[in-house]
């Protein structure tokens, strides 16, 4: 077995929370060093960028039914919106003289550990250059300024590239050792967010799969160390293609360019104790990507076409009211149309966001323990995203399953169990009563034999689950309902209720869906106004 494979496989046995213990982690919470939210590059001139999501008029309805509007032009206006929308601020939070942001794209704890970045060429409004995003106020800091020729030339005229990082510390903070799981979940939340703000404005996203970390780092300027000095790193996570998906960047024309360019600003240290985790530090070193072919293009499956939901939405009202549920009220039904809906935007279909930007096929396959859907039997269902894996998931599960296929077609729903699994999800969900009082539950399970070939895939099995909570995010809200990501679940009793005993099939995250329960101690602020 090869150094990475075996780190890896260790790493995904010691960062699992089990009935009798949980992964390692602080123990408790060190206030006094918690990481700050915002990363700014101070010394940076900034690009302050407009509030503009609300003259954006196309409905959520839309995209997730894949007719984009004509695509608008890459312009400041646009580009505002695009972050906005994606990586932006939703809102600010108080109780009890405390105040917090949210954000349209969703966290492990509210801790964001993302960073977003944009490459272009000159633009209405922007220079050439790379830019780091500032949720907090919303601007661009210019990092890195370019008038060099071929670094226009490598975007062919045809988009702009967004750039996504990790800072595993804000999440180690309060999650230890676990943490890097949910930069990897956090990053597919990212990468969702990203493609579904892209397609309201007519543009198509892609993952740029071949680039290498050292690439990536590269070109968002993380491998500079004169600009960290004491501060946290970034982990290079992604590059994404906004833009004509016919054409590619040339990564190693900007690389070029770069070593020319004028760079501006160093990063603040976000805390004032940072702990090192030695197993983050491992399984950061045995992912570590090398340059690999660029994926083919794959034939696009029949899908089925989800109904109009509950809430017929703008795009922007939806990104923003986003929120994830912090209890259920555990009486709350949804209807089987509505059910079928989200899971028919769950598919991989490859000309709908968020699933235009995968090449690569579906690894990963929802595991529903549904509750209270009306006109759906209670029980344990299976999606199966990539058909080709059906055999296998059947081989790797309790022979008694029944395997009915349920459901309109061509939607690759089956029904395994009808049981009441209230107490079961519960269970798993580390005991929070959450997964039973919720609509219904869901695990993810991923063909894990994948990253033990290529270790690098273990986190793109993590980001295809990100990328699915974030469409279940957006579903829920569509349908009047609410989601909410749950990371803390016992992986093996999953894998002890569906019977996998080895490592083919993992469960990598969970998700709930229910009617929410509001806090009535919180107030709740525009996102960028004077706060109180």
């Amino acid at each position: 077995m090869e150094r990475s494979t075996h780190a890896l496989l260790e790493y995904h046995e010691r960062s699992k929370h089990r009935i009798n213990f949980y992964a390692p982690g602080p123990g408790r919470l060190d206030w006094t060093t918690q990481p700050d939210p915002f990363r700014v590059f101070q010394g940076a001139p900034r690009v302050e960028l407009p509030l503009a999501a609300d003259t954006l008029a196309t409905r959520y309805n839309a995209l997730r039914c894949g007719a984009l509007p004509p695509a608008h032009k890459f312009d400041l206006h646009t580009l505002a919106i695009l972050f906005e929308l994606s990586l932006g601020l939703s809102a600010w939070k108080s109780c009890g003289g405390e105040r917090w942001a949210l954000r349209c794209n969703p966290s492990s704890g509210n801790l964001h550990p993302t960073e977003g970045y944009l490459l272009c060429p000159a633009l209405p409004g922007v220079s050439a250059g790379v830019y780091h995003y500032l949720s907090r106020d919303h601007s661009l800091e210019h990092r890195a300024a370019l008038d060099d020729p071929s670094w226009t030339e490598a975007f062919s005229d045809s988009g702009v590239v967004v750039g996504i990082s990790s800072i595993h510390w804000r999440e180690a903070w309060k999650y230890g050792m676990r943490a890097w799981r949910y930069c990897q979940h956090d990053c597919g939340h990212a990468i969702a967010a990203v493609s579904y703000a892209a397609a309201a404005l007519g543009w198509q996203t892609r993952l740029v799969e071949a680039a290498a970390d050292d690439t990536v780092a590269h070109l968002l300027g993380l491998d500079r160390s004169e600009a960290f000095g004491a501060a946290e790193a970034e982990a290079p996570d992604v590059l994404l293609w906004i833009g004509n998906p016919e054409i590619r960047p040339d990564l190693e024309r900007m690389g070029a360019a770069l070593d020319k360019a004028r760079w501006y600003g160093c990063a603040n240290q976000l805390s004032s104790g940072q702990v090192t985790w030695p197993d983050i530090e491992t399984i950061h070193r045995a992912t570590h990507k090398s340059h690999t072919a660029e994926p083919t293009s794959l034939n696009p499956e029949p899908h089925l076409s989800p109904t109009t939901p509950a809430l017929d939405l703008t795009f922007a009202r939806i990104a923003r009211q986003r929120r994830s549920a912090v209890n259920f009220d555990g009486m709350t039904h949804i209807t089987d149309v509505a059910f079928l809906s989200m899971l028919a935007c769950l598919s991989a279909c490859r000309d709908r966001p968020p699933w235009n930007a995968m090449m690569s096929p579906a690894q990963m396959h929802p595991v529903l323990l549904v509750h209270r859907v009306d006109g759906l039997e209670p029980g344990l269902y299976v999606l199966v995203r990539n058909p080709s894996a059906l055999t296998d998931l059947r081989q790797s599960m309790r022979p008694e399953w029944l395997w009915l296929k349920c459901g309109p077609d061509p939607l690759p729903l089956y029904f395994l169990l009808p049981y009441d699994l209230r107490d079961a999800a519960r269970l798993i969900c580390c005991h929070q009563d959450i997964g039973a009082d919720s609509c219904f539950a869901l695990g993810m399970l991923g063909r894990f034999e994948v990253a033990l070939k290529q270790p690098w895939r273990y986190r793109h099995l993590f980001w295809e689950c990100g990328m699915l909570g974030q469409t279940l995010y957006l579903e829920a809200e569509a349908a009047g309902v609410r989601a909410t990501g749950i990371g803390c679940f016992f992986d093996d009793e999953m894998h002890a209720l569906l019977g996998v005993k080895d490592y083919v099939w993992q469960s990598l995250y969970h998700f709930t869906v229910g009617g929410p329960v509001d806090d009535p101690r919180l107030s709740t602020f525009p996102p960028y106004e004077v706060q109180p």
